[in-house]
């Protein structure tokens, strides 16, 4: 089974926390801090391998979450940083963040490694925290939470040139007898409903990739049957090879065929435009296909280079496969995906700070506290610790959260909630 996109949840790992405890060695009766620090959580990190050509394996496993560091230990023994997690992906697979839809990774060669989740740092224990003033402090911190995001996987196949065409073209018999791949094939409207791929050898020894992708509709670039699904694999093709019946037989016009095909690749990504193209007469075995190729030529003029050919017979198949073989040659470096093409300028500019906390009120009257910063700092404070919770106290002072929750009309004995957490507000 082919599956190109898929849904997953990642989730590095939290930091180890620190430790409050002291030296006790012999005549030492009042030894000083010696809490360890705790150990940073794994990474979640994608790495490409190339003997993966599918998703399919994150149909069954969709969650994954790696280890924490370890807690630190006294003596100023620090906790164990943790191993990064790696997952597979096969090459091709674009890592986009559902929340924000940016793309977080494009991985396409193999061995790329790509870090989607970062784990959290680890704690520090309360021999970090001794002072001249408090020589003894009963502060340790939990350890960061490791960064976790729900994300979506995208896998556009990695071809060298990639058949296009209206369903029923011929594009997989085609694949058929240039490889050793086996299509499905059939004489019915989209056999084809996932890409198939071949190694194709010329008569001079020289070889390309060649996929086989499902049969476009008008329409495909908004959606259209399957459209953006099958769309998205020609982005990463660098020659396209455009199918095109030439018989006639099912009613349509090959020159309306060849026009509408190119029409939904232009709406569907402008940069496509750009790629070679190479134009296949096929079917040129059955009646009427010579009359219809002297017209299709006539109304093409001298804008693409065409190649009459039977795939069922394999007339016609050597000169074409040597023409898609030169250009793939001559656009090795062809861009595979698109890319801002800008000049690129530095500009000092004065950007305001977002703010780092906001504060809303709650249907049962509690003032809402949010926001990534003191949140974190929440999650860190062990609230065990008189001294951790006075630091934490301290630190939303100076963040300016008490002065704001006034302005917010909080007063004496309101209940003010952090997540899950809640406390009064005291003047």
């Amino acid at each position: 089974m082919f599956v190109d996109k898929v849904k997953v949840y990642v989730k590095a790992g939290d930091g180890g926390n620190g430790m409050v405890a002291y030296r006790r060695e012999k005549y030492v009766p009042n030894g000083g801090p010696a809490g360890g620090d705790g150990g940073k959580g794994a990474d979640v990190v994608f790495v490409v391998d190339e003997g993966l050509r599918t998703l399919m394996d994150f149909r069954y496993q969709r969650h994954f979450k790696a280890e924490r560091g370890e807690n630190g230990r006294p003596k100023n023994q620090h906790g164990k940083s943790r191993e990064d997690m790696t997952v597979r992906v096969p090459p091709g697979t674009t890592v986009i963040d559902e929340a924000t839809g940016k793309i977080i990774a494009d991985l396409t060669e193999a061995g790329q490694k790509a870090v989607i989740a970062h784990g959290g740092r680890g704690g520090r224990g309360n021999s970090r925290f001794a002072t001249p003033a408090n020589p003894a402090p009963e502060i340790a911190e939990n350890g960061q939470p490791g960064q976790e995001r729900e994300i979506v996987l995208e896998l556009k196949v990695l071809a060298d040139a990639g058949l296009v065409g209206f369903p029923s073209v011929g594009k997989s018999t085609l694949l058929s007898v240039v490889s050793a791949a086996k299509p499905k094939i059939a004489e019915y409207h989209f056999t084809t409903l996932t890409p198939n791929l071949g190694v194709v050898e010329t008569d001079d020894n020289r070889s390309f990739v060649l996929a086989d992708l499902p049969g476009l509709i008008e329409g495909a670039h908004s959606g259209t049957g399957l459209g953006h699904q099958f769309l998205r694999h020609i982005e990463r093709t660098r020659v396209i090879v455009h199918v095109i019946d030439m018989s006639g037989l099912e009613g349509r016009d090959p020159y309306e065929d060849y026009l509408t095909i190119n029409e939904e690749l232009k709406e569907y990504n402008l940069r496509l435009t750009e790629r070679p193209q190479i134009i296949v007469a096929n079917k040129m075995d059955l009646p009427e296909s010579e009359d219809n190729l002297e017209r299709f030529r006539e109304q093409v003029g001298d804008e693409a280079e065409i190649f009459p050919i039977s795939a069922v017979t394999k007339k016609g198949l050597d000169p074409l496969l040597r023409a898609v073989m030169d250009k793939v040659e001559t656009t090795s470096e062809f861009p595979l995906y698109e890319e801002e093409e800008m000049e690129q300028r530095v500009v000092y500019k004065f950007t305001k700070r977002e703010a780092p906390f906001t504060i809303t009120r709650d249907d049962d009257g509690a003032y809402v506290i949010e926001g990534h910063e003191i949140e974190t700092m929440f999650k860190m404070t062990n609230f065990d610790r008189e001294d951790a919770v006075k630091r934490f106290s301290r630190k939303m002072r100076h963040m300016g959260i008490d002065d704001a929750l006034r302005e917010k009309g909080a007063t004496d004995g309101d209940t003010v909630r952090i997540l899950s957490y809640e406390f009064e507000f005291v003047e």
